[in-house]
């Protein structure tokens, strides 16, 4: 294990690729970094893990932003240490964004908890996986 100079602990990417899969079982919310002119738009989607990808079901406009382009994926969470502490994590999968709704099994399709979710299934291959954890920190005191 290696500790950041700020004290986290930075993971192994076995360990990310298991927190992204607990995240996606839990049907935690992830945000997609969609770069664009000016500013990256970062957004909240609901996600499933195929393999080691992210996969996402997304609407024809967001479609056109992504494809074929180099995006981000985040998804944080709190884990129950065996000490009874909670730690707080973080991965980030970094990689090209590509439709593939023919090679994705519908299990691992996920289904988007908006109104209009899209049918384009795209998926973020993880060219780069990197996650941190770090403890909580204890309320102030008289909160």
């Amino acid at each position: 294990m290696w500790v950041d100079e700020r004290g986290s602990e930075v993971l192994a990417v076995p360990e990310c690729r298991r927190l992204l899969a607990i995240g996606a079982k839990e049907h935690r919310h992830g945000h997609l970094g969609v770069p664009q002119d000016g500013a990256p738009l970062v957004l909240p989607v609901d996600y499933a893990v195929h393999g080691p990808d992210v996969v996402l079901r997304i609407g024809e406009g967001l479609f056109h932003q992504v494809d074929g382009r180099l995006v981000a994926f985040q998804v944080d969470g709190v884990s129950q240490m065996g000490d009874q502490s909670e730690r707080v994590w973080s991965v980030l999968v970094q990689g090209l964004a590509i439709e593939d709704g023919e090679n994705v099994p519908t299990k691992h399709v996920p289904q988007p908890e908006v109104v209009d979710p899209g049918e384009r299934v795209v998926r973020i291959r993880a060219d780069v996986v990197t996650g941190r954890r770090f403890p909580t920190s204890p309320a102030p005191a008289g909160v």
